[in-house]
């Protein structure tokens, strides 16, 4: 099965590392231009230099106005916005009678109002071309919770009932909203785990192995395509059948 995206922009937030520049990468392989976008705007153009016909963008996905200037910018250097990834993501960690105020917000900014405001800029353009696919990356702790997470948790559940919300609104337009929810993956976080941290981790995992930004970059491409045309408000877990 061949994926084709040939003619499509996709706009990733959060990719100038990790799955997001994983993301990036993938699309651009089947075809589509990609704009990259992450805090530091010399490093979203590096990574956009070594993916063909990509361009770096740096947005504060925590501020609204930033990302409805982010999306509007992409239109104009692109034409279109096909294509739209909401990766990017902030951890504030703590237990819940330690959290802050300031850590909550924080991370709900940046997780769950930032992708609702560039969805709500990005849908625009979807409707009048009647043609979009939107996809947002949770994560397992969205649909399990987690200890010492309550604000990040909270901010994947609600991504999750996001998606949802879109893809009931936007399907008579033909956009697609669809969210994969990762599990435990290779980032830098989890390279300085110990060898034993690794293991009692992998333990956990039916697969026996921590997943690879490339596992969650295929279900992106896929969700992205033509050949899941017929799929809309579903929560793609990739987890190596931990929740399970």
């Amino acid at each position: 099965m061949r994926i084709d995206l040939s003619g499509r922009v996709a706009l990733v937030t959060g990719s100038t590392r990790g799955i997001g520049r994983a993301i990036a990468g993938a699309l651009t392989e089947s075809g589509a231009r990609v704009a990259v976008v992450g805090r530091d705007a010399a490093r979203a153009e590096q990574i956009a230099s070594e993916l063909p016909g990509a361009r770096g963008f740096a947005c504060d996905v925590g501020d609204t106005a930033s990302v409805a200037a982010l999306v509007s910018a992409v239109e104009g250097a692109f034409g279109s916005v096909d294509i739209l990834v909401n990766n990017a993501g902030l951890t504030r960690d703590n237990l819940l009678m330690r959290l802050k105020d300031d850590d909550w917000d924080a991370v709900l900014d940046a997780n769950l109002r930032g992708a609702f405001a560039a969805i709500r800029a990005a849908s625009r353009g979807m409707m009048k071309r009647r043609w979009g696919r939107i996809i947002n990356v949770a994560s397992i702790v969205g649909i399990t919770g987690n200890k010492g997470q309550a604000n990040y948790a909270a901010s994947k559940a609600g991504l999750i009932g996001l998606t949802k919300s879109v893809a009931k609104e936007l399907a008579s337009r033909n956009i697609l909203a669809n969210a994969v929810a990762p599990g435990f993956i290779e980032t830098d976080m989890t390279a300085a785990m110990t060898a034993d941290a690794r293991a009692q981790l992998s333990a956990q995992i039916p697969l026996e192995r921590l997943g690879t930004p490339a596992d969650v970059a295929g279900m992106v491409v896929f969700l992205a395509s033509e050949h899941a045309a017929y799929v809309t408000g579903q929560v793609f877990v990739v987890d190596g059948g931990m929740v399970m």
